[in-house]
């Protein structure tokens, strides 16, 4: 089933890449809990823009399908079904790849 989100405003919808296994130098494997959250991402999907004081739209300078760098600790978590995403503003987009 394919999900179709239509952000407002300048949002960005992003699909956190996976958590890979992360394992300490000295051998101890880190539980889901103590892992820092992901910082990277897939875009899914992106709003019309945000409206400049004249009232013209700005473009969004990502598209769907990008791979994104994020701020840390931005942006509100929405689950569907078992797939987390993320909605940003695209302000806390850092760069893409």
């Amino acid at each position: 089933m394919a999900n179709t989100f239509k952000p407002l405003g300048n949002r960005v919808v992003i699909k956190p890449n996976d958590r890979e296994e992360q394992m300490s130098a000295g051998g101890i494997y880190i539980p889901d809990t103590a892992k820092e959250k992901p910082q990277e991402g897939t875009v899914v999907a992106v709003g019309p823009g945000k409206l400049s004081d004249d009232g013209k739209r700005v473009p969004m300078d990502v598209a769907v399908g990008d791979t994104v760098v994020y701020s840390q600790y931005s942006g509100a978590e929405y689950k569907d079904g078992d797939t987390e995403y993320l909605v940003v503003r695209e302000d806390d987009i850092l760069f893409k790849k």
